[in-house]
């Protein structure tokens, strides 16, 4: 596998530090590209694959890697953010509501059985964002409304290693999702690549989570130019 490159030049528009001007909330409104990576500690190349990838059109970035102590999860972020400052992304930390503290993170990112929405906002203030994961309709239906929560994920659409042992919800839930027109933004994710995007986009999506597609990719650059390519021409 190839290893991940800077690119030859910035992304077009692109933020750099003390220049960004939208609100997370602002931003999040036209984020349709979302990424998930683990530190790269084996392939010692985040940031170098972070410019890849954002510069490429990911729109929000989150650190899920379990492997992490938390002072190791603390550095990996502080490398994210610096990408992030650079090409105007949101910064999103998975689960844990004293590292996003910590971190300065844009989002904090819930699991059903993670912390509660009122006690991680009690945690990391009013300023970031926070998400949360749905597989059923009924979770996803709550999402939609709950006080708090700012955006929520509906999947896996399909099985995924990110997820061992959960079974896949299928497009059906992109379907029933898409059905209740939420205001509030949301994302498929699991097992989502290039090969099948063009399903879920038929689903009703407008917003997809990605791993492997980016992560796994010989070239990180362009299939996020590709990824965000088709979805900005299906919204």
């Amino acid at each position: 596998m190839r290893r991940a490159r800077p690119p030859d030049r910035r992304r077009q528009g692109a933020h750099y530090p003390g220049r960004v001007t939208e609100s997370p909330r602002e931003r999040l409104s036209t984020a349709r590209l979302y990424l998930c990576t683990d530190a790269r500690t084996e392939q010692g190349d985040l940031a170098a694959f972070l410019d890849a990838a954002l510069s490429g059109g990911v729109d929000i970035v989150q650190l899920r890697d379990k492997t992490l102590e938390a002072r190791d999860e603390l550095a990996a972020l502080e490398v994210m953010r610096e990408a992030c400052e650079r090409h105007g992304a949101l910064l999103a930390v998975n689960d844990r509501a004293d590292i996003a503290h910590a971190a300065r993170a844009d989002v904090l990112h819930l699991g059903q059985n993670d912390l509660p929405v009122p006690y991680a906002r009690d945690i990391i203030g009013d300023g970031p964002l926070i998400g949360r994961s749905n597989n059923n309709l009924r979770m996803a239906t709550a999402s939609a409304t709950e006080e708090g929560v700012d955006y929520f994920c509906v999947g896996p659409t399909w099985p995924t290693p990110t997820k061992p042992g959960r079974p896949a919800a299928g497009l059906s839930l992109v379907h029933e999702i898409a059905a209740l027109r939420s205001q509030r933004p949301w994302f498929a994710i699991g097992g989502i690549d290039l090969a099948n995007l063009d399903e879920v986009l038929e689903a009703g999506a407008t917003r997809v989570v990605v791993v492997r597609a980016i992560t796994q990719a010989d070239d990180p650059h362009a299939a996020a130019v590709e990824f965000k390519r088709r979805l900005s021409a299906a919204d």
